[in-house]
């Protein structure tokens, strides 16, 4: 047991592995199909882009000013990177599988047009929401990010405003994410 839980390679290979045979046992009851799977995927990546979200602002970013000086080369120069990491690609795949999940059923355009009405425009409103809040993961945060941390060569000053550019962007992504959530379950399209 230690040997599977001490490695997350295996233990997301499992995961998936086990999700893969309660598809095929259930599928008479619930089909797999190419939306069945990108809806399981989009929920699995949203799930890890909104987490990682919420660990940043409600956890890492409150607790820096607290943390020891001689502690926080561990968080800027190992935990923050793999963080930003598994962030920026769940945004994308999240993007990327949602919408997939769109137009696979048929209401891509009319969504992201607000030409739908009722569930589709709410789906809509979210798309929109959560397109804003993937741009400024990957076109606000991390370019600020990779300063702050010392990925890329900045000065003492560029590193100074990028930090309130990151955090506004980031604290922008956690109140857009509060109605993008309800958006997503709310308009429950099949």
């Amino acid at each position: 047991m230690a040997k599977l839980f001490g490695n997350l390679n295996l233990v997301l290979g499992v995961g998936i592995a086990l999700a893969i045979l309660i598809m095929l046992a259930f599928a008479p009851y619930s089909p797999v199909n190419l939306n069945s799977v990108f809806r399981w995927l989009h929920v699995f990546f949203g799930i890890l882009w909104i987490g990682l979200l919420y660990y940043l602002n409600f956890v890492q970013v409150p607790l820096m000013p607290s943390i020891p000086a001689e502690q926080k080369g561990a968080v800027t120069g190992h935990i923050a990177p793999k963080v930003l990491f598994y962030f920026r690609y769940a945004a994308l795949f999240t993007v990327i599988t949602g919408l997939v999940v769109a137009w696979a059923s048929g209401y891509l355009v009319q969504a992201l047009s607000f030409a739908g009405v009722g569930a589709v425009a709410l789906i809509g409103v979210g798309m929109w929401m959560a397109l804003v809040m993937a741009f400024n993961v990957w076109f606000i945060i991390w370019p600020a990010q990779k300063k702050i941390l010392g990925i890329v060569e900045a000065s003492a000053e560029e590193k100074a405003a990028a930090a309130p550019r990151a955090l506004i962007a980031s604290r922008l992504n956690t109140l857009l994410s509060i109605p993008m959530i309800y958006c997503m379950v709310s308009a429950n399209l099949g």
